[in-house]
């Protein structure tokens, strides 16, 4: 016997009551909403594997009820039901992602067959979802925490690009883990079982990084007493990654621009020529096209390394991931039985810092605050000035309120008031990456009240003010 969740939306009455009936006859779980605005706040509350909805209603349409659940990113199947003089609405529901419509008046039996047939693609939904979060961990993604549209968005396109062959240029600013993208890049690719052979341009004086790139031969310079294999050579069939390669010098440049374009090159001091089968991986967080244009970076070289560009974001701009990381090095630095956790205040202190150094950063005080911690709680006072202070901030001008001590002379209250709600919404909405259904359920109340409290309370995001 079936136990999915059907919810039914529809302003009549009689077909409201006449499909639930159907549906509850084939041994469903069904709700009912009368019309777009009340299925909205049940969708701000629960989930549904399917809702039957149809479109032409007073305050909110079908169609806004489609957007809510598009913006939901949940599994759930959208079935509109239409009257034959709003086709053209379907059609418009259909580009927006319904899985089908049902014409008026519906007959039970093809309302069955439709709702059928639409569990079975959110089977299959859950089932690719399922699938894509297997990959992601095969693509070694687990070692990469994060959840935020931000970070995603380079999950997706990485799974995108490393079956193929091609040259990919990481950027991105220090401590953002662009090595760890270079890896997962390698380790779905056809050369994963092949040798991954990192370089760090920056790190190996000038002089030495030609050697280092390309190997020597006996007697090619001073103290060169015996024949060494360079990396390039070491990654062959494999994928060697250049880190921070807009500090190659230029005359490395040539030469490299060389070998991305024939695969093959020279010892220092030989003149046998050595070809190679690799993919190569660059990463800088150098603004390369600002380099070629002050002429510090070849522009032919730059194009030959862009093939496939990925930005790694900064933490400032994935803040949705701070407590997820905070919690990963919580348990990484725990050892010997001892745990330690965050305090809320601390917390919050946390996630409204920038974090200039990124996950680095953020990573060396974790382990900073679990060895110096002198109990299992981290507390906001055992914070840094510069990261305490941040407590009072967001990223839209809000944050966390202390609450003021009662002066002599008396304090208007609501103003207090307005100005908590306000820092709580701007926490909800900053966690939540601006995903207002989400910040509404963060909130526990409905997603349209919360938009009524925005505009109320004048709150924009920072990006949207910008502009």
């Amino acid at each position: 016997m079936p136990s999915e969740s059907i919810l039914v939306v529809d302003d009549t009455p009689e077909i409201r009551e006449n499909m639930a009936e159907i549906l509850s006859s084939d041994g469903f779980s069904v709700d009912v909403a009368r019309d777009g605005e009340e299925a909205i706040e049940i969708l701000a509350q629960r989930h549904y594997d399917v809702v039957l909805t149809d479109l032409s209603m007073p305050r909110r349409s079908g169609l806004d009820v489609l957007r809510v659940l598009n913006e939901q990113e949940e599994d759930t199947v959208c079935v509109v039901v239409t009257g034959f003089g709003t086709i053209q609405a379907a059609v418009e529901a259909m580009r927006l992602g319904a899985f089908d419509f049902l014409t008026k008046p519906v007959k039970s039996d093809e309302l069955s067959v439709v709702i059928e047939k639409a569990l079975e693609t959110r089977s299959l939904r859950r089932e690719n979802k399922t699938l894509r979060q297997e990959l992601r961990k095969a693509l070694g993604f687990d070692r990469i925490v994060g959840k935020s549209p931000a970070i995603q968005e380079v999950f997706h396109l990485v799974e995108k690009v490393a079956s193929a062959d091609s040259t990919v240029l990481i950027t991105g600013e220090s401590g953002t883990g662009k090595e760890l993208i270079a890896h997962a890049v390698h380790d779905h690719g056809k050369r994963k079982d092949r040798p991954f052979v990192p370089v760090n341009c920056a790190a190996i004086p000038a002089e030495l990084l030609e050697s280092e790139l390309f190997g020597h031969e006996k007697g090619a310079f001073t103290h060169a007493i015996r024949t060494r294999i360079g990396r390039f050579e070491l990654a062959d069939k494999g994928t060697i990654f250049l880190d921070e390669i807009g500090d190659m010098p230029p005359v490395l440049q040539v030469k490299l621009l060389r070998v991305l374009q024939e695969r093959a090159f020279e010892r220092v001091g030989g003149s046998k020529t050595i070809h190679i089968d690799i993919r190569v991986i660059a990463a800088t967080n150098v603004d390369l096209e600002e380099a070629v244009r002050q002429g510090r970076f070849r522009e032919d070289l730059f194009y030959r390394l862009n093939v496939i560009p990925i930005r790694v974001p900064p933490l400032r701009e994935r803040k949705a991931d701070i407590p997820l990381l905070i919690e990963h090095f919580l348990a990484k630095f725990s050892r010997g039985g001892r745990t330690v956790t965050v305090d809320d205040a601390a917390r919050r202190s946390l996630v409204a810092y920038d974090w200039p150094g990124n996950v680095r950063e953020l990573e060396n005080m974790m382990e900073r605050l679990v060895i110096l911690s002198n109990g299992s709680v981290v507390t906001r006072e055992d914070l840094p000035e510069r990261i305490r202070g941040a407590g009072g901030r967001s990223s839209s001008g809000g944050g966390v309120i202390e609450i003021p001590s009662l002066p002599e002379e008396g304090i208007p209250l609501h103003e207090v008031v307005n100005e908590f709600e306000k820092a709580i919404i701007i926490q909800a909405l900053d966690r939540t990456n601006w995903i207002k259904n989400r910040a509404a359920k963060l909130l526990q109340m409905n997603r349209t009240t919360l938009i009524e409290k925005m505009k109320k309370q004048q709150i924009i995001k920072a990006q949207e003010t910008a502009a």
